[in-house]
């Protein structure tokens, strides 16, 4: 899983029983419009404005955002964010980015 050599980064684990459904999830989602690979266990997400690791192992989703300025890797936390709230709407799961 290669990533773009962006200068800032966030990092989010979620805790959630269905990890990698939501990490395949989100794949497929935005696979339909941009680059996007991804096994059961991890995935990459290419953005025109920055990337997204995903890694899932156990009731973790690991999520690891990418972007050259501020307001992308903002926008990174929000589109990713907000897609997995969505997805994930049974499980209301807690997004906490560093």
């Amino acid at each position: 899983m290669s990533e773009a050599p962006y200068a800032l980064s966030s990092h989010a684990d979620v805790h959630t029983q269905s990890a990698s459904r939501y990490l395949q999830q989100l794949c497929k989602h935005f696979g339909h419009k941009i680059p996007a690979e991804f096994t059961p266990e991890e995935g990459t997400i290419r953005f025109p404005f920055g990337t997204c690791a995903l890694k899932a192992a156990g009731d973790v989703l690991a999520l690891d955002v990418s972007a050259s300025t501020e307001g992308d890797l903002e926008r990174m936390r929000g589109v990713i964010g907000s897609h997995l709230e969505r997805f994930a709407f049974r499980d209301t799961p807690t997004i906490a980015w560093s």
